[in-house]
């Protein structure tokens, strides 16, 4: 975040109620509505030089994300500006992908049943590799 939008400001993680983590048919991610679930992330807030740096980066413009304003839960429940996948349906990350992501999840000390939730749509050869070399028990 800090590259794309250097006047953004972390305030910490935030739930999303509802909504299940996945990866899109372009092997990007995104959200779907699940009754029960829950998504972690971390939530920033943006200048106006940010959000058109963000729409810019995830191609708002030519359709591959749509921006939407969820009911987010830090302390206190506040809508937050939220990019889904514009095409319906899940795919298989990009490589490379989800390792970024992950690492971000880690970064971040997002729950560990949730991280490995995002570990699933990760290779199968890099989830191995990466749980022996971390020790975690799958």
């Amino acid at each position: 975040m800090r590259a794309r939008c250097p006047e953004a400001c972390a305030l910490g993680t935030a739930t999303l109620a509802g909504w299940r983590f996945i990866i899109g048919r372009d092997g990007f991610a995104s959200l779907v509505r699940q009754p029960g679930s829950r998504v972690y992330g971390v939530l920033w807030r943006l200048s106006t030089r940010d959000i058109a740096a963000i729409n810019s980066y995830e191609n708002v413009q030519c359709g591959l994300y749509l921006r939407r304003r969820l009911r987010i839960r830090m302390q206190l429940s506040s809508p937050a500006l939220v990019y889904l996948v514009r095409r319906p349906g899940t795919g298989r990350p990009r490589p490379g992908y989800i390792h970024q992501v992950l690492e971000a999840a880690r970064d971040w000390d997002l729950p560990h049943p949730y991280i490995r939730s995002i570990a699933r749509w990760a290779p199968s050869r890099w989830r191995g590799a990466r749980a022996r070399e971390t020790g975690e028990v799958r």
